[in-house]
């Protein structure tokens, strides 16, 4: 954190020709509302790189028999002695701000925002939902942007993708804008438009690329940053740095984070618009395996189906990286093994088969090849590192792997055998789930196992003119990024569309009458 923002503040002084204090009083007006909370008056030598600042504020330090970990290229001897040898009076002023950022949560204006995240990121449910049904009508702190929007909060038998109540003659009991009776014949408009049509949700149980962890690059790279780069700042740390709003899917909203928006759920909408708020998006970061983000989802009991009162659902299961992927020295050893993972994902699938409505369908998405990672990004410079040319993808995979946070050991490596080793396991994995979608029967759902679309996502985009490495995201150089889902989209949809037509039902014939019926009654 320290090295992050000691760069920014070195290259905003450099881009403007400015002092150091006035670069962060720059980065502070540039920053919205409150959440700039440190004023610093000092000088850095030009010569000094953010890693030798950070060491001297003793913010970054090296363990005993540990390596030294380090951003840029070393530095000169004499700073170099710095790095090693952190002296306990440089830049005073500065490490006493910064220190304040180890208990940013300590701050008043912040306290609050900190028990909200505290909660959502334990439960993984929303944190402004009064009826208590999962389901909120505040667009963050895993509010609707995670799930469709509940139409009634003060009424925990109204939500997205129940059954409609009595036809919802009276009222809207599924959120999905439908409601009321056609005067000219007397039928309720859910049963005229929605008996029969098949209407099911989507629900995601991902990780953090289901999520679609992204942190926009222009926080970083100077060039590039204005006040109106950090205006989505307190939305996006609401969200935990995730925009399922725009993801994969379940995303609904139209990209604001470059690309463009295309989802499952908004094809499904589209084939059917009963099917409209229907969504939950139960993914998270970190790198946890499987079993455990399923001990998390079961635990706090984050998924909202009802059994008999709900509409059947589709589930993608989709953690493409993290059973292979660790900060660990020793990574091979933290992965999961094949019997592992047999074990862990049917006793998950049993759980859903218990919860799950009859109709359902479940889809186990294949782990991604990784090497496409190192393969397309490690020569390429990062946004910290465009100014000056001075910092490469596989120099921040080497810093990241030496603090030991790597997000995959594995593939975030110039250790090709490791690489491929990281590969071979997770083929093993996909292969796993390959298996139990063939041979595995449960009571409640079908099920089915698809490949993560990688190599044909990369295919389509190139015939669009673009390049492999637009396909990650530009400031981890990880996850997938918005084109990437996009595409992967339209991919998974065809896939679908000619191999398991049940899944996505039938066209809902009414669609247009839908629409001209309730455009102005709140189904937007």
């Amino acid at each position: 954190g320290c090295v992050l923002v000691v760069s920014v503040i070195e290259q905003l002084a450099q881009w403007h020709n400015s002092t150091v204090k006035a670069a962060v009083e720059r980065l502070c007006d540039y920053i919205p509302g409150n959440l700039c909370l440190c004023t610093i008056s000092f000088s850095i030598d030009r010569e000094m790189n953010a890693d030798v600042v950070c060491h001297s504020l003793r913010l970054c330090k090296q363990d005993p028999g540990q390596p030294l970990c380090h951003l840029y290229s070393p530095p000169k001897l004499y700073h170099l002695y710095q790095l090693t040898h952190p002296s306990s009076f440089i830049f005073l002023p500065l490490q006493k701000s910064f220190m304040g950022f180890s208990s940013v949560c300590a701050f008043p204006l912040l306290a609050n925002l900190c028990e909200k995240i505290k909660y959502v990121l334990r439960n993984k449910l929303p944190f402004e939902d009064f009826d208590g049904d999962k389901f909120s009508t505040f667009p963050t702190l895993r509010g609707y942007h995670w799930r469709g929007r509940d139409c009634n909060d003060k009424n925990t038998t109204v939500y997205p993708g129940r059954r409609p109540d009595n036809w919802d003659v009276k009222s809207d009991s599924n959120c999905n804008g439908i409601w009321g009776v056609d005067p000219k014949d007397g039928i309720p408009y859910e049963e005229k438009f929605c008996k029969g049509a098949g209407s099911k949700g989507v629900v995601l149980l991902g990780d953090s690329a289901g999520a679609h962890f992204h942190i926009p690059p222009e926080w970083m790279t100077v060039t590039q940053m204005s006040a109106k780069s950090f205006a989505n700042l307190p939305m996006a740390f609401s969200d935990e740095l995730d925009w399922p709003q725009f993801s994969e899917i379940t995303g609904f909203l139209n990209s604001t984070i470059g690309g463009w928006t295309d989802s499952l759920y908004l094809r499904l909408r589209k084939r059917n618009r009963c099917n409209h708020r229907d969504l939950q998006n139960i993914s998270q970061n970190g790198m946890l395996r499987f079993f455990t983000f399923f001990l998390n989802i079961t635990s706090a009991d984050n998924l909202a189906r009802n059994q008999l009162l709900d509409n059947p659902a589709i589930v993608i299961y989709a953690t493409i990286g993290n059973d292979v992927c660790n900060g660990n020295r020793d990574t091979l050893a933290h992965m999961t093994t094949p019997k592992e993972m047999l074990s862990n994902v049917v006793q998950a699938l049993r759980y859903l088969d218990s919860r799950l409505p009859n109709g359902s369908h479940v889809i186990l998405t294949g782990l991604v090849d990784g090497r496409f990672l190192w393969d397309n990004l490690h020569d390429r410079y990062h946004p910290l590192g465009q100014l000056n040319k001075d910092v490469t993808y596989s120099q921040l995979y080497s810093f990241l792997d030496c603090l030991q946070v790597s997000p995959c050991s594995g593939w975030l490596t110039p250790n090709e055998t490791l690489r491929n080793l990281t590969s071979e396991r997770a083929l093993q994995l996909s292969n796993v789930l390959k298996e139990i979608a063939r041979s595995e029967k449960f009571a409640n759902f079908d099920i089915f196992y698809m490949d993560f679309p990688l190599r044909q996502t990369a295919e389509e985009w190139s015939k669009m003119g673009g390049e492999p490495w637009q396909l990650i995201e530009p400031v981890d150089g990880f996850h997938p990024s918005q084109i990437a889902a996009a595409l992967g989209t339209g991919i998974t949809w065809q896939k679908a569309l000619h191999e398991w037509p049940q899944v996505l039902g039938k066209e809902n014939p009414f669609n247009d009458q839908i629409e001209a019926v309730f455009k102005d009654q709140g189904g937007h």
